[in-house]
């Protein structure tokens, strides 16, 4: 078994409202982007690691790369497309030629373990295809919108979009994927293909196996392994980064 990793990197971060790309954001005195690196280079498994970035910052990632090397598995770049499944497609055919296995994930999940990433590779090499996810621990509520901004008090310029609660879903049967999202290559590879030959958009690798009829296999994640998308999550990877540094 022949395992590698691409790692998505290539988006702006908008929601954070930073001005610097989310990956390349100091978290704990380090670009968010090592600390993910430095998780994935632990997962004995991986022997390469395909770094997607926007073409406008390779030389800022060599710099990086070098500045704060070196690691254990042989790293590329490649780059980005306009969305993440173009991003993802591209790092695709840059895996290493013998590769069969590829484990998919997000810059922005720096507390990914070896310990999950073996068990989707594991997953993946029997299965096909694997998601690591979470069980939804909260009571889950389907909304709608029913009007628009309004204030949220009479003395208030705050306002929100007013919603109403449609049902409430069964929490049993709904976990909360995260990535890494591993396959083997050729299945995941003929489905982004075919994603790209029809013009289907997904928001993510393991709904492609979905769509076109695949079986997608879940693995037990980690709570820990939380995408930084808000200022908040910043905050608490920053708390988590400093109490426990980038050797957790």
């Amino acid at each position: 078994m022949h395992a590698n990793a691409v790692i998505v990197a290539a988006g702006k971060g908008e929601r954070l409202g930073t001005r610097v790309p989310k990956p390349f954001l100091p978290v704990a005195e380090l670009p968010l982007l090592v600390h993910t690196l430095r998780s994935l280079d632990r997962a004995r498994l991986l022997s390469s690691l395909v770094v997607v970035v926007a073409p406008e910052r390779e030389a800022l990632c060599r710099e990086l790369l070098k500045a704060h090397g070196p690691f254990r598995c042989t790293i590329r770049l490649a780059h980005g497309g306009p969305q993440r499944q173009d991003s993802v497609r591209l790092g695709l055919a840059a895996l290493d030629t013998e590769c069969d296995i590829v484990v998919i994930h997000d810059a922005a999940r720096p507390f990914i373990s070896p310990d999950v990433i073996h068990a989707s590779i594991r997953v993946a090499s029997r299965a096909g295809a694997a998601l690591v996810a979470v069980p939804a621990a909260d009571t889950l509520k389907r909304v709608e919108q029913v009007d628009d901004e309004t204030p949220l008090s009479k003395q208030s310029s705050v306002t929100s979009p007013v919603r109403t609660v449609v049902e409430t879903l069964s929490r049993q049967d709904v976990w909360l994927a995260q990535t890494p999202q591993t396959f083997r290559v050729p299945l995941i590879r003929a489905a982004h293909q075919r994603a790209l030959d029809e013009a289907i958009q997904v928001t993510d690798d393991a709904a492609l196996i979905e769509k076109f009829g695949g079986t997608v296999q879940i693995v037990p994640g980690e709570r820990r392994n939380f995408k930084i998308t808000t200022p908040d999550d910043l905050r608490m990877a920053e708390a988590l980064l400093s109490a426990h540094g980038s050797e957790r």
